[in-house]
């Protein structure tokens, strides 16, 4: 399916807060992520990505159909880490597995690589999401371990993935 990656756009609010106001998404993302997801929070989330756009990190809406219908991004690290940023996504379930969030990071990869100087981008998906580890695998990133019992999520303890992507590993 085809899909753009694009600026966000205040005009994006709404069409996100009805994409992202899905317990399915919410389930597999930081508790920053809220649910239920409401026009106030995707006002507020569109206005951040505008705002900090290039100031350590690249976000962007990710618009299939003439619509956004997810978000990617990149977010740099500090300190010691400096040479590293980690990779955040999600895509509205009415699009998973077609194949565009595979392509969107992919796309989001080279950009930063190339804006930031980056050696690594790495992920963090929870262990039971098949699903985003699959689009990170697809995409060229490698599995490095699994930290157990690392995060509590809804009440319940549960273990997280740790993927990355080196620099010279980029063959696309």
């Amino acid at each position: 399916m085809e899909f753009i990656l694009r600026k966000w756009k205040t005009e994006d609010a709404e069409v996100i807060a009805k994409a992202a106001n899905n317990p399915k998404i919410a389930a597999n993302l930081r508790n920053t992520f809220p649910s239920p997801y409401s026009l106030e929070d995707a006002k507020w989330f569109v206005g951040d990505c505008i705002s900090k756009e290039g100031d350590g990190q690249i976000t962007r809406a990710i618009e299939v159909e003439g619509k956004a219908a997810g978000s990617i991004g990149i977010f740099m690290k500090d300190d010691v880490y400096e040479k590293s940023a980690e990779l955040g996504y999600w895509l509205s379930e009415e699009y998973w597995r077609q194949g565009i969030t595979s392509k969107a990071v992919r796309m989001i990869c080279k950009e930063a690589f190339a804006a930031f100087g980056l050696t690594r981008i790495f992920a963090e998906p929870f262990d039971c999401n098949i699903g985003s580890r699959g689009v990170l695998e697809k995409a060229g990133f490698i599995y490095e371990g699994t930290m157990r019992n690392g995060i509590f999520k809804n009440g319940e303890i549960h273990s997280y993935c740790v993927y990355s992507l080196l620099r010279e590993e980029m063959n696309w």
